[in-house]
């Protein structure tokens, strides 16, 4: 492919990942490259996340350099969680480390947080575009985040392994998925795999509810229950099974938490799709002019979305997918 030079002030890109992984981070660092070596950009990848940036870990990639990354998980840059870069002086040094590179703008992966250093980053005039990746799916102003897609398969394959063995020892289940303070992944997993109930934070049902739809599920001859908890949810999973456990319910209650396997394993084709078309539309935002915006999905488009609209907010769960999931599980 012929490199097309650009008339933009941008002449040199760094990309980096930062915080929790996601499936399609990988996906997104490979479209990033190659869309910044089409338009004859210089692209720089930075390990550790903003950890990296701070400590200047900067490596140049180019088309070969991304080769096979495709359909790996996770983040071969590498992430990283910095209480530093929320000051004052882990800021100062980023710029600084920025500037001694030559690096004229920034593109950032990762959720919330993540974002909101990008948008610090922007205050001080740095060049910054954000891609929403985190499997919560709780950022706001985009339909969907990389990695959401691939997570709701993982956790939607293993409900259905766990209700087979629920079937065969009559119990009921809870599993509890990720989601920090968002239901959405326990409402959206629970509704693909025929979960009875989801408990989230943001709605949250007494003990004696979620002990009336596991004895209704008994009284109606279901030979398990399956109740899916966000992590968020203000009970514990454990004290929750343990107070159900001791009802007499006709099932007797099981706990297990999916953990960290939910982020881990290759992207599906709809986060492959994702990740690279906001990657191309990261880089075509940046050398535009577009500042401090992140890559929004809204509808079956890719929209700039700006960043501080998005800093403090947290996407809703919908009532209509909730209501969903509960009418048909019973």
């Amino acid at each position: 492919m012929t490199e097309t030079k650009i008339e933009s002030p941008i002449r040199s890109i760094a990309v980096l990942t930062s915080g929790g992984d996601a499936p399609g981070m990988n996906a997104a660092i490979r479209a990033v490259v190659r869309a910044g070596a089409a338009k004859g950009l210089k692209v720089f990848g930075v390990q550790d996340g903003y950890t990296g940036l701070i400590n200047g870990d900067f490596i140049q990639l180019g088309r070969r350099d991304v080769s096979g990354i495709l359909s790996r998980g996770g983040t071969f840059l590498r992430t990283d969680r910095s209480s530093e870069m929320k000051t004052a002086y882990g800021q100062r040094e980023a710029i600084r480390q920025l500037n001694n590179e030559g690096i004229d703008g920034l593109v950032v992966i990762g959720g919330d947080g993540s974002l909101a250093g990008a948008q610090a980053l922007a205050d001080q005039g740095m060049t910054v575009v954000g891609i929403p990746g985190t499997i919560d799916n709780d950022v706001f102003g985009t339909e969907t985040c990389i990695g959401v897609d691939t997570a709701l398969n993982t956790i939607m394959e293993a409900i259905d392994k766990i209700r087979d063995t629920a079937a065969s020892h009559t119990r009921a289940f809870l599993v509890q998925t990720m989601g920090r303070e968002s239901g959405y992944l326990a409402v959206q997993s629970a509704m693909i795999s025929g979960a009875e109930i989801a408990l989230i934070p943001e709605e949250p049902a007494s003990v004696e509810e979620v002990a009336e739809v596991i004895e209704g599920s008994y009284k109606r001859g279901k030979k398990h229950c399956i109740i899916v908890i966000a992590e968020g949810y203000p009970v514990s999973m454990s004290e929750l099974a343990d107070q159900l456990d001791a009802m007499d319910l006709g099932f007797k209650a099981r706990s297990i938490n999916l953990s960290y396997v939910q982020r881990g394993g290759s992207p599906s084709a709809f986060d492959r799709i994702l990740a690279s078309r906001m990657g191309y539309k990261a880089v075509e935002f940046i050398t535009s002019g577009q500042q401090a915006v992140m890559t929004s999905m809204q509808g079956r488009e890719i929209v700039p979305f700006p960043i501080k609209d998005l800093v403090g907010k947290h996407r809703k769960v919908s009532d209509e997918y909730l209501d969903i999931s509960n009418i048909l599980s019973r």
